[in-house]
């Protein structure tokens, strides 16, 4: 709120002339002037991702709710079960959505007639925000930030520094936006200067199945057009902080061009039949935001940038009256989606008896429970294992016959054995596939979206699987693991490999003995069935 003033006593002489204008214009500016007192901004921003990190906008909710109720493939539509039942149970449990909880973005409208009070820097008041929010013990959070993005890539402990933008606006108050963006999504993030005759149309459905499904569709693509590279990108982030509201505007229609462009896009894209965590089907996106600025005569720049599953962002005003006061969504929301185990449709598999030949025998699209012990490994493992293995070291870990997991937990709170617990991008551990079947007796992998060309060339060769976890249900694959410890690179925090020990863990064939991918077939049949957009041939 704005800050008293003390007015001059009558006992003092009012000054007169140019000096009496000049006390009045700054004591008119002084009367308005908004203090933002630096805990009020720290602890609000704390706040805010304790919040997001365990409660789905109610937005995202409500579309998602209303594709699975619309979804035909049988295997999309288990997916996005996952996905709204792992929701409920994070808002209840008030636990991470995700265990990817995400690089920090922070963006700030501050209006020209506030004033901050602070014994730091606002960069170092965002981060100390940040700090506060992952560090806080009933609910510590997942920290994936690394100083060095060349050389070192030490993690930061704390996921400090956030990305901070400022803008200054009228006004005398503080409009924040606060989002944690995963990994995933935004190594999807795409850019191109067209031509200004190209069609957006035409690059956004050629870029998007290039995407893959690392960014855990069902989401939302956020569009920026024009203005500069660096305008475009950050016009496309921004554009993920808007409300989902297609359902809204397909129900009312279009009332201008852009209106038209994001439902002619949204239908498209959808018709592309990538679907739920790109295994087909009839949802891909749940909206289309576009965003412009304009841009030089020669230049028609644009950037799409993914939000995943785990949308994750929330908006408030400070206006000196405190600390900001975050509304939580009603369990209301939420649909009466309960996912549980299908012991009928799928197979139970025993890991601690597990052989190549069984492991041979799976086929594409086939569910399977896992039981028993599995080993984890991601990025920094596997470049360690295989600097390891150059040296002609041994491992710390043996292999052989084992599946490895993908994953990078959240730590453990109160109970837990280990928190938060889904799979990352499979995609990134593609290049040391064929090192770790060829050197180390590694049968089988599980992890998140899709396997390159390279991976399944062999998988095949090797007579291996992969098999897919569902992005965005972290929590609840997190509850079959009823045991976790480190069994080697303590030292790597969150990428240390880990031993688990799992009961009905739920994962599908996505890559068979043969090599066929149901990250291909999928989209394909799909595509086929909406018949909006020829399949090639």
């Amino acid at each position: 709120m704005p800050r008293k003033a003390r007015l001059p006593s009558p006992k003092n002489a009012l000054p007169s002339g140019r000096a009496n204008n000049f006390f009045w214009n700054t004591l008119s500016i002084y009367i308005m002037t908004t203090v933002i007192k630096q805990d009020d901004l720290i602890q609000s921003i704390a706040d805010a991702i304790q919040f997001i990190s365990y409660y789905h906008p109610a937005d995202y909710i409500q579309h998602l709710a209303r594709a699975y109720e619309r979804e035909q493939s049988a295997a999309a539509k288990d997916a996005i079960a996952q996905i709204l039942t792992n929701s409920r149970m994070c808002a209840e449990g008030r636990r991470p959505i995700c265990q990817d909880t995400g690089i920090v973005n922070v963006f700030l409208k501050v209006g020209m007639d506030v004033r901050f009070e602070l014994s730091c820097t606002l960069q170092e008041a965002c981060d100390e925000g940040v700090r506060r929010g992952y560090l806080d013990p009933d609910n510590k959070l997942r920290a994936s930030v690394l100083a060095d993005p060349i050389f070192d890539r030490k993690n930061t402990k704390d996921n400090t520094p956030c990305i901070l933008h400022v803008e200054l606006v009228p006004g005398n108050t503080v409009d924040v936006q606060v989002a944690s963006k995963g990994g995933g999504s935004e190594n999807k993030s795409k850019f191109a200067m067209l031509n200004p005759s190209d069609s957006i149309v035409d690059w956004v459905l050629k870029t998007v199945p290039l995407m893959g499904a690392g960014w855990c569709p069902p989401g939302m693509l956020g569009i920026g057009v024009g203005g500069t590279a660096e305008k475009a990108m950050l016009m496309a982030k921004q554009s993920l902080m808007e409300d989902i509201d297609m359902y809204e505007l397909l129900a009312r229609g279009p009332q201008n061009k852009l209106e038209e462009l994001r439902i002619e896009l949204y239908e498209k894209v959808n018709a592309l039949g990538i679907g739920a965590q790109g295994l087909g089907g009839l949802t891909t996106v749940l909206d289309i935001k576009i965003n412009t600025y304009p841009t030089h005569a020669a230049s028609k720049p644009i950037a799409m940038i993914p939000n995943c599953a785990a949308t994750r962002h929330v908006h408030f005003v400070l206006d000196g009256s405190g600390v900001a006061n975050l509304t939580p969504p009603s369990l209301s929301d939420w649909p009466d989606v309960h996912w549980a185990p299908d012991y009928n449709a799928s197979k139970q598999v025993n890991l601690d008896t597990l052989t190549k030949e069984e492991v041979a025998s799976w086929k594409p699209g086939q569910t399977l429970l896992l039981n028993g012990k599995m080993l984890t490994g991601r990025d920094a493992a596997h470049k360690r294992i295989q600097d390891m293995l150059a040296k002609g070291e041994p491992l710390p870990v043996d292999f052989t016959n084992r599946v490895i997991y993908y994953v990078g937990p959240v730590d453990p709170v109160r109970e837990e054995v280990v928190g938060p617990a889904g799979p990352t991008t499979a995609t990134r551990m593609d290049k040391f596939t064929d090192m770790m079947l060829e050197k180390t007796g590694l049968i089988a992998m599980i992890g998140k979206a899709e396997r390159g060309p390279v991976a399944i060339e062999s998988i095949k060769n090797h007579r291996s699987a992969y098999l897919m976890a569902v992005g965005g249900s972290a929590y609840l694959v997190s509850k079959a693991i009823r045991g976790a410890k480190v069994v080697g690179f303590e030292d790597l925090g969150m990428e240390a490999i880990y031993e688990f020990d799992v009961k009905d863990m739920p994962v599908t064939v996505a890559v068979d003995s043969s090599g066929t991918s149901v990250h291909t077939t999928g989209p394909r049949e799909w595509q086929a069935k909406i018949g909006i957009i020829p399949v090639p041939a």
